[in-house]
């Protein structure tokens, strides 16, 4: 069963309860949503990340719920605070998503909403092979300054819709972005966002990401299956 604590004042703090870890998230589900995301986060960052609550909250205002947690435990968070070792585990933080995506559909089979996937950095591959593990679960992914690149050979069996979103001056990873870009076989989308850099600290570039992420949601998410 899941455990509902009230957070934020736009969502809900949830345990999500998978077979071998307790994990946390944020959950948010606006009225007459048509879809909802799960949140990648990138090496290093959590559910807390502000640039992914950025993106959240401008789904949430376009009717797209959300659902951002923390991929790995706050134990192994410490750990890899040490070693940076776990952030790069994408097998296990794909596993970690497939679980939590599990986890949601049964919790709340009477939602009835399209699943999609938002990653960042190395959570750009998780969400990628987590996809690729639930073709007829997972409708989109977008990665933003993603490494979808470290997704391997599971970038050949992704069936859904893929946007790739890169900053301008991101110039290795643009490169690697191109490079996965060639190996996805389902429809697929390179934007590079001019003048923004890895994180897309400049005014208005997250603005762009939150948009452009939106319109692919909103695009592929659909009515509620």
């Amino acid at each position: 069963m899941a455990r509902f604590t009230k957070s934020e004042k736009d969502s809900t703090f949830v345990d999500i309860q998978l077979d071998l870890v307790k994990l946390e998230g944020n959950l948010s589900i606006p009225k007459n949503s048509i879809g909802i995301v799960l949140f990648a986060h990138g090496s290093g960052s959590g559910r807390m990340s502000p640039r992914n609550r950025f993106v959240a909250r401008e789904l949430n205002q376009n009717g797209i719920a959300t659902l951002l947690f923390d991929l790995l435990t706050r134990e192994e968070e410490e750990i890899d605070m040490q070693t940076t070792h776990l952030r790069f585990d994408i097998p296990l933080l794909s596993q970690r998503l497939v679980e939590t995506t599990d986890w949601f559909l049964k919790s709340f089979k009477n939602v009835n909403l399209n699943v999609g996937y938002f990653g960042a950095s190395t959570g750009a591959a998780a969400a990628l092979v987590a996809a690729a593990e639930r073709p007829g679960i997972v409708k989109a992914v977008v990665s933003r300054g993603g490494r979808p690149d470290l997704a391997g050979s599971s970038l050949g069996s992704v069936k859904c819709p893929t946007l790739l979103l890169v900053g301008g001056y991101d110039d290795v990873v643009i490169d690697l972005n191109k490079q996965a870009l060639a190996k996805l076989k389902s429809e697929k989308k390179l934007i590079i966002i001019p003048e923004a850099t890895h994180l897309f600290e400049e005014p208005g570039k997250l603005e762009q990401v939150a948009q452009y992420a939106s319109n692919w949601f909103l695009q592929y998410l659909g009515e509620p299956s």
